[in-house]
């Protein structure tokens, strides 16, 4: 996008590009002589040239017509008919005013034009016998996918506007440039202070008419790339309405060379988020510390003052303060930036971060939200029967693979083979970790894969460039030119499906039904991951399959699918459970706190000691040594009956060698350890004599675990 201008300079640059003739008209035999050629009633011929000498009376210097204000050049107001305009000698002149643009005599800047309305510069060109160039357009549109109709008024109106704006004759001359400028023009109109006059807010501007120019103008960047005549790969690039960065020009100097270098290394949505951390830093201290113009000059009361503003200050998109996740992101990105300036050394700076991620709020640790077999019962059905081929396929490979959504959106045309038995293996892009993995599929995954790969086949769209391998790839989902986009793929179908099926809680957007489904596209992920660590995967196999970089988070499935985990919290904390240790009676009578029992069900795993469980929060820190048996925190089980009687044998053994070597008071404490330990087996009703039969569901000893 092209930098921040005012409407006002828009208009100051927007003059013939140099070569060209200036603003002015043209002789007068040269539009007399066109006019007559003009297959057109005699009455109406004549009424044009009428009113081209009333425009010249009125403005017989074209500059001085450039110099007024746009609502008198505009000429006719919406409401207004076209007997009846505000300034009818602007109005009328505008077939002579086309003319002159055409023949190269001036140049209209866009405001001109977007308050105009409709311009037909394409029917003129043509009376002119000028060809623009947009049927070949048109054309290339159309085999894209493009609706004949909608294609047509695309080309039309963004070639002959970029035709006026800049003085190209053909559409062969187009350039990302044009296209670039055409776009910020858009958005600048909107903050023009006469907009009033030609709508009834910047916001219906924005969702009616500049809407429609952005699509038209995307539409042609789409045909222009699979031309070959421009570089950009299209992505619908909708003007941003919120200001861009403006800082004071120390700090945009410093900001500007520190995002910079992250464009080279960080993904475009990256840097977006870093760009929006720092225009919002700046935004706060321009209101309340104006006299801060450097970063440099910015402390820590600065940094924090600011931080607490994120999560008191109402955002325009929702009414609330942004959540912790929200304020943790923008936190980390002033922090990053501080400390790579210091680390880089650049000017103007503290030297120093004077803020840190630790000091954003903390962001809960979420185990992974697997998606239950009733929900799925429910949901898979309406999936099944989706009619988009590029919806269907995109979900049913995210049941079934449990890839990323990012991953299956850029699914090669030849992404799918078999195994040597026959599975269906789907080979996905290295996207978040840079590795490409092979993973097998379900035979309804690859069966809609199929028919998009089908669909794809015949395509003669432009291959599109990789920016992490620089491969050419011709990408699967893709329509219109274009990759698809996720908000298409996933959001779409799947909030539709959980709607059609009641599964829907409150929430969701600002304007909308206030309900939003339960179910998303990346629960999908955490299903499979959850699905395989049950049914007693490997970790190196959910690694594998989910494209985990680290074993720590293939574990996150296998703790909560551990049946041991589930086996020693149901003998110890489910009702009827038989136990023994000063902590039993705690449990057995419901002594224990709501927070105590809260804490001990979702962290039982870590409560785990050589010869049963410490029930310890983690305020009142771990048992020492053999203190946790007669701690009033200790509880055992049956479970742990073999490793008791192991113990007290053990501590019969050290009892007899104390008394061998006259150690008195070393034979005393194995001794009340002993019978510690042969109360407890008496507690569980399980044998003292080691030579008993053992109780099933004997664990292997692994050491004591610190509760």
């Amino acid at each position: 996008m092209a930098g921040h201008v005012s409407a006002a300079a828009l208009a100051a640059t927007s003059v013939t590009p140099t070569g060209r003739p200036r603003r002015r008209h043209c002789r007068e035999a040269e539009y007399l002589a066109y006019v007559p050629d003009q297959d057109i009633n005699p009455n109406y011929r004549n009424e044009k040239i009428r009113r081209y000498r009333a425009f010249m009376d009125a403005w017989p210097r074209m500059s001085d017509w450039f110099a007024a204000p746009l609502v008198e050049r505009v000429g006719r107001l919406p409401g207004e008919t076209h007997k009846a305009p505000s300034f009818p000698v602007s109005f009328h002149a505008r077939p002579y005013l086309l003319f002159l643009a055409l023949r190269g005599y001036v140049t209209f800047d866009y405001a001109w034009m977007f308050g105009a309305g409709q311009i037909r510069v394409d029917d003129c060109a043509a009376a002119m016998g000028i060809d623009l160039g947009t049927d070949e357009l048109i054309e290339e549109a159309v085999a894209l996918g493009y609706n004949g109709n909608s294609a047509r008024q695309a080309m039309r109106w963004t070639v002959g506007r970029i035709a006026l704006h800049t003085g190209i004759r053909h559409a062969g001359e187009l350039t990302e440039v044009h296209i670039t400028q055409a776009l910020e023009a858009v958005r600048l109109f909107s903050e023009r202070n006469d907009l009033h006059l030609f709508y009834p807010s910047a916001q219906n501007y924005r969702d009616n008419a500049a809407k429609q120019w952005i699509t038209h103008l995307h539409q042609l960047q789409v045909v222009l790339f699979h031309r070959g005549q421009v570089a950009s790969q299209p992505r619908k690039l909708m003007p941003s309405w919120k200001p861009p960065l403006v800082l004071p020009p120390r700090m945009q100097a410093v900001a500007d060379k520190w995002l910079a270098a992250h464009r080279l290394t960080d993904a475009p949505l990256t840097v977006e988020k870093l760009e929006i951390a720092l225009r919002k830093f700046g935004e706060w201290l321009a209101e309340h510390h104006p006299e801060v113009v450097s970063f440099a000059d910015v402390t820590r009361d600065h940094c924090l003052g600011w931080a607490e503003s994120l999560a008191e200050t109402p955002t325009e998109k929702t009414g609330k303060p942004l959540g912790p996740v929200s304020r943790n992101q923008r936190i980390s990105a002033l922090a990053l930036m501080f400390r790579d300036a210091a680390a880089w050394e650049y000017d103007d700076v503290p030297g120093f971060a004077p803020i840190s991620p630790r000091d954003a709020p903390r962001t809960q640790q979420r185990i992974p939200r697997f998606i239950p077999d009733h929900e799925l019962d429910l949901v898979m059905p309406i999936i099944n029967e989706i009619t988009c081929p590029f919806q269907r396929a995109a979900l049913l490979v995210a049941r079934w693979s449990g890839a990323r959504r990012d991953e299956i959106r850029h699914l090669p045309i030849d992404c799918l083979d078999h195994y040597l038995d026959g599975t269906p293996r789907l080979r996905l892009p290295g996207r978040k970790t840079y590795k490409e993995r092979a993973v097998p599929i379900h035979q309804d995954a690859a069966d809609a894969l199929q028919k998009v790969i089908d669909l794809r086949k015949t395509g003669t769209d432009r291959p599109f460039t990789d920016p992490r391998t620089g491969e050419q790839i011709r990408y699967l989902f893709m329509d219109h030119g274009k990759q698809l986009s996720l908000h298409y793929l996933f959001n779409t179908p799947i909030q539709q499906a959980c709607m059609q099926v009641g599964l829907v809680v409150p929430g969701g957007k600002k304007d909308g039904p206030g309900v939003r489904g339960t179910i998303s596209a990346h629960r999908f992920r955490h299903t499979v991951g959850t699905q395989l660590a049950e049914r007693g995967a490997k970790l190196h196999t959910i690694m594998k399959v989910l494209g985990h970089s680290s074993v720590s988070m293939a574990l996150v499935y296998a703790q909560i699918s551990d049946q041991e985990v589930l086996h020693d919290y149901t003998s110890v904390l489910a009702p009827g459970a038989v136990i023994a240790g000063p902590a039993a009676l705690d449990l057995k009578y419901g002594v224990l706190p709501d927070e105590a029992v809260h804490w001990l069900k979702s962290n039982f795993f870590k409560t785990e000691l050589e010869l049963g469980h410490c029930l310890r929060l983690p305020a009142e820190g771990p048992c020492e040594c053999d203190l946790y048996l007669t701690c009033a925190k200790f509880v055992t089980t049956p479970d742990y009956a073999p490793r008791l009687r192991a113990r007290l044998e053990v501590e019969q053994q050290l009892v007899q060698d104390a008394d061998d070597r006259g150690w008195t008071r070393e034979v005393e404490r194995h001794t009340s350890i002993g019978r510690r330990l042969q109360s407890l087996l008496a507690e569980l009703g399980e044998p003292s004599d080691p030579e008993a039969p053992e109780t099933t569901g004997q664990r292997p000893c692994t050491g004591p675990i610190g509760a």
